[in-house]
């Protein structure tokens, strides 16, 4: 099976927390102004469009102008890209977890027994 491909750009995108913000902003609303945007997040204008470049640049957002107004639609695309990616660890947890339930039964048992 040929492993999940996220890219950098992604990475990078989601590693900021106002970036994930804004993400999620969008995931409620769709064509968003900047400055309504701006004003959910409660950041200022020049720091909010540097985070939407690197948004636009990773393909995680579309901007579109609407007469004087420039409209912000999430793009989730790339996101399943880096779901598929994180889930390659899924059987990881599951053993390990797994493993901490076997481990907490045996202890269990054991306070039973009296020992």
């Amino acid at each position: 099976m040929p492993r999940p491909v996220a890219t950098e750009d992604v990475f990078r995108a989601v590693a900021d927390p106002t970036r994930r913000a804004a993400l999620e902003v969008l995931v409620r609303r769709r064509d968003l102004p900047v400055g309504e945007l701006a004003g959910e997040l409660g950041v200022g204008l020049p720091m909010l469009s540097r985070h939407l470049a690197v948004l636009r640049a990773a393909g995680l957002v579309t901007e579109q102008r609407s007469g004087r107004q420039r409209l912000y639609r999430l793009r989730p695309e790339p996101l399943r890209e880096l779901y598929d990616w994180a889930a390659l660890f899924g059987e990881f947890w599951t053993e390990r977890i797994g493993s901490l339930r076997a481990y907490l039964d045996r202890q269990a048992g054991n306070e039973t027994d009296g020992r």
